[in-house]
């Protein structure tokens, strides 16, 4: 009777990152999407995508982050048609 509590209690330890993983992942997310943002990158010239390891490589992607124990990265995107803040309307005639 002793030994069943911890197994059960070892197989629910066992699957609390199971479920903490998805908000951890958005965590992380957010934490860097407010980093590009400080760094003058406006919220609609890039986008972050959350992909499990083995999609990671997309054309036109950089990996920027990872989450869940290495399980997931973090893609970032960016949006065409949108300059860095400074390049804007530099044609001066």
């Amino acid at each position: 009777m002793h030994a069943s509590r911890w197994i059960c209690a070892l197989l629910l330890g066992a699957c609390v990152p199971a479920f903490a993983a998805p908000d951890s992942c958005e965590r992380v997310k957010t934490d860097i999407q407010q980093r590009i943002m400080n760094n003058g990158v406006p919220e609609s010239g890039f986008s972050l995508k959350i992909v499990p390891n083995d999609q990671a490589d997309q054309a036109g992607a950089q990996v920027v982050g990872h989450c869940a124990n290495d399980t997931y990265k973090i893609l970032y995107i960016r949006n065409s048609g949108a300059a860095p803040q400074g390049e804007q309307g530099t044609d001066a005639q």
